[in-house]
């Protein structure tokens, strides 16, 4: 069945002829709102594993991460093309020269056809987005996670929003291409509130997304909140409803990167759904047929000038 969103799978089969692969780097860095440059704390969601699916220990040297992930995929899957992806914490922490010896050794083997870099608004300049630009097809993927200024210093994020819009132009000035991490169901964030943040990003022209859904993790400054005073979060129903609204808000032509994930299990305190990955794809899925909608059916009305 055709997905009534462009998904980024969809997007790399159609600039490489085939299905393209991420292998999931850990090289060591740290991040300024967790070693005191900005706060000790971190994000309030935010655990000790820097958002890092663990896939890796960073005991591994880079080139020994991209070799390991290229070998497992290619016996479990047949894959032959793969992109480099630095996950944990923030992956431009560091002097240029650092990065550069980082970012080269991703790049130990013919197969890794592009970078995928995550990082935080305030830690990238023109230095190394010019080193950025410089390799094979580079993705920054900047964590954002709202574009309203009052949630932003609520969950203790450290810089605001016109701080990404800054980082954002000098990436795109350099032709590198930006997926935006958004967190959905952030306290006092109502729908209202999301679809001002959809209709925002939708009118940068952003090149891809992706949704995440607020979670209470064991580890997480939010756990202590939670646990003291349980608050509400989003229904999977809920959550599949906005994620429709935010999809149909956005250009056609932004790729969608995550939707939904899984492997909270050991630090997942809530939502309990939220590891029902494919179940909460099927009911996106499943809205937008009830809808009769597709990504992009609100972006000329919702975003018209």
């Amino acid at each position: 069945m055709q997905k009534a969103y462009y998904s980024f799978s969809d997007y790399l089969k159609e600039k490489f002829g085939e299905k393209v692969y991420k292998i999931t780097l850990d090289a060591g860095f740290s991040c300024p709102n967790r070693d005191g440059t900005i706060s000790s704390g971190g994000c309030i969601f935010c655990d000790e594993s820097g958002s890092f699916s663990k896939a890796h220990s960073s005991a591994l040297d880079i080139r020994s991460q991209v070799k390991t992930g290229i070998d497992t995929l290619s016996q479990r899957f047949g894959a032959n093309k793969f992109i480099a992806y630095f996950q944990a914490y923030t992956n431009t922490y560091a002097p240029v020269e650092k990065l550069k010896e980082i970012y080269d050794s991703a790049f130990c083997d013919e197969k890794i056809v592009g970078i995928s870099i995550g990082t935080r608004p305030d830690c990238i300049d023109e230095e190394k987005l010019n080193l950025i630009a410089q390799y094979k097809n580079p993705w920054l993927e900047l964590g954002l996670q709202s574009t309203h200024n009052e949630t932003l210093k609520k969950i203790n994020r450290g810089h605001d929003y016109e701080c990404f819009l800054h980082s954002y132009k000098l990436a795109k000035e350099r032709g590198i291409k930006v997926c935006v991490h958004m967190v959905l169901g952030l306290p006092g964030e109502n729908k209202d509130l999301i679809k001002q943040s959809a209709k925002r990003l939708a009118k940068l022209g952003i090149d891809g997304i992706k949704l995440h859904m607020l979670t209470v993790l064991e580890d997480a400054p939010l756990a202590k909140i939670y646990k003291k005073e349980p608050f509400e979060l989003f229904t999977m129903e809920q959550y599949c409803e906005i994620v429709c609204d935010f999809l149909e808000i956005l250009p056609p032509g932004t790729t969608i990167h995550r939707l939904a994930g899984s492997g909270y299990s050991k630090t997942l305190i809530a939502p309990k759904w939220i590891n029902n990955k494919f179940e909460t794809l099927n009911l996106i899925d499943d809205i937008f047929i009830k809808r009769k909608t597709q990504q992009g059916s609100g972006f000329y009305l919702e975003c018209a000038d």
